[in-house]
């Protein structure tokens, strides 16, 4: 087993940190859209749902990358 180098080390703790804080704004995203439903007009909640698609979007870019790095390095932590 051979260990990841410094610089893998600190793109996947990088990559980690991006889909941590990015779950973060897109749960917020989430809460907002859905508390959003009854209490906005129409208009608000499509800002409210564009606001969490885009979050939402951002966040599976970021996990894709994540399992990217992890498929890629997979031999070297295995």
């Amino acid at each position: 087993m051979k260990l990841l180098s410094r610089r893998a080390l600190e793109q996947l703790g990088s990559l980690q940190a991006s889909v941590q804080e990015l779950a973060s704004h897109r749960n917020t995203a989430l809460r907002m859209f859905m508390a959003s439903r009854n209490t906005t007009t129409p208009v608000a909640q499509r800002e409210f749902w564009l606001e969490f698609a885009w979050v939402d979007s951002e966040y599976r870019i970021a996990v894709r990358k994540l399992a990217q790095f992890c498929s890629e390095h997979r031999s070297l932590v295995a």
